[in-house]
């Protein structure tokens, strides 16, 4: 498959993954690390996986102390294609940034906006979205890639999908973007066929998403049109723009005006948010060793083990238990209780313990 003409893969490369820790930091987020045992980061398996559709064309929006190692882990890029955020304001100051960008260097430019930090499983499903996603982009539309869902998942937020679009088979508009719901909705959604999980995949126009952005944030559309003219100011102005995401900012208002369109697709994907969905990524069976295997010995039990303390670690009789050896912090928890890491890291940090998080 050829690349899509004037098509720009823009990854968003921020977050600390904290329901990683102490594998994740924030000084060494997870898209940064080997996580599925492939001997790439997840930011390289990104860039890897949007080779064939963006071919060259690619840009990275990153925090400022992430740069240096992200221009290592892609050492093709020029380091003109990795944008720094000074300090984190959310997905639309980094996504509408790289949009500015590309609107003033390709006027043709289509871009796909797809996080560093995903697995997909699926590569030839991918491919056939983004392609299709992109020509309903030409004609206007802001453009998600829907998750078809396995299973009434809590974490993940949802988009309603709606009626089919005639002059793009395949493609449906968008009637409603959903937060993260509780078990029973999350159920009927599953059970109505209806509703795609929302994985911030977006492919769109430049200059639509920041016309659309102009509606409802005016200010903040001007502040990144104008730091695109002159990135040098970027230190100066990037404090002062609103600090609001992607999906509240545009996705949402726009679906309700009926400008958002969907490419549902089974890509087998995963945002690895926590260590339940590692171990799943990893393989649903058994015990799952990401790393040296030979740093550890297990008895009957299940569960995920990541060595990285410099020592052996020995499990007995544990069903699916988290253990998580590095050389300053060991976390011993159970994949059930994977989403309550996140306070852990929190009070770690209330508690003067930053430099471990």
């Amino acid at each position: 498959m050829p690349a899509i003409e004037h098509f720009w893969a823009v990854v968003p490369a921020g977050g600390s993954g904290t329901r990683l820790w102490p594998l994740s930091r924030s000084g060494s987020p997870k898209f940064l690390l080997d996580l599925t045992g492939s001997g790439r980061s997840l930011l390289q398996e990104t860039a890897a996986r949007l080779a064939p559709l963006a071919g060259d064309r690619l840009l990275v929006v990153t925090g400022a102390r992430h740069r240096d190692r992200v221009v290592d882990q892609l050492p093709g890029l020029p380091a003109g294609r990795v944008l720094a955020e000074p300090s984190p304001r959310d997905s639309m100051a980094a996504i509408g940034l790289a949009a500015a960008v590309l609107e003033r260097e390709d006027p043709e430019a289509l871009m796909g906006s797809f996080a560093a930090d995903h697995v997909i499983r699926h590569g030839d499903a991918f491919e056939r979205a983004v392609t299709l996603a992109a020509e309903v982009a030409r004609d206007g539309w802001l453009v998600t890639i829907g998750i078809e869902p396995t299973h009434a998942a809590t974490a993940f937020g949802y988009v309603r999908q709606g009626g089919a679009l005639d002059e793009h088979p395949g493609a449906f508009a968008v009637e409603q973007f959903v937060e993260k719901p509780d078990a029973d909705a999350a159920r009927s959604y599953l059970d109505s066929g209806d509703y795609r999980w929302n994985a911030g995949m977006f492919v769109v126009r430049p200059t639509v998403l920041l016309d659309l952005l102009a509606r409802w944030h005016p200010e903040l559309a001007a502040a990144l049109r104008d730091l695109a003219a002159d990135l040098s100011r970027l230190d100066e102005v990037w404090p002062t723009l609103t600090r609001i995401a992607i999906d509240h900012a545009v996705a949402e208002p726009a679906a309700a005006e009926g400008r958002v369109a969907t490419v549902p697709a089974d890509l087998g994907w995963d945002d690895i948010g926590d260590f339940h969905s590692l171990g799943r990524v990893l393989g649903d069976s058994g015990l799952r060793v990401l790393g040296d295997a030979t740093d550890v010995v297990a008895e009957a039990s299940t569960g995920v083990v990541v060595p990285g303390g410099g020592r052996l670690v020995a499990v007995v009789g544990l069903d699916d238990v988290v253990v998580v050896d590095t050389p300053d912090a060991l976390l011993v928890t159970t994949r059930d209780r994977a989403q309550d890491v996140k306070a852990l890291v929190d009070r770690l940090a209330a508690q003067g313990h930053a430099d471990l998080t």
